[in-house]
């Protein structure tokens, strides 16, 4: 029986492990966040980022927020 975790649940493409770039709009300014470890479908190009990374997306978020900044670019490595 073959394993169907690798299998993009949207068209059936394979996922492997990869990057990708996270933007966020704040409406004041845009947070961009390049290097996050992701899950990529080869065929439709879908993103998944697992919990501990969101959160830590989140926080990089809050604090261009409270610092009412227009741009902030950050890496996750």
């Amino acid at each position: 029986m073959s394993d169907h975790n690798d299998d993009c649940p949207l068209c059936g493409g394979k996922r492997t492990n990869g990057t990708t770039t996270f933007t966020a709009d704040l409406g004041s300014g845009v947070v961009v966040v390049r290097q996050v470890q992701a899950t990529l479908c080869s065929q439709c190009g879908e993103e998944w980022i697992d919990d501990a990374t969101a959160r830590r997306l989140e926080r990089i978020v809050e604090d261009a927020r409270s610092r009412g900044l227009q741009v902030e670019v950050a890496a996750l490595k």
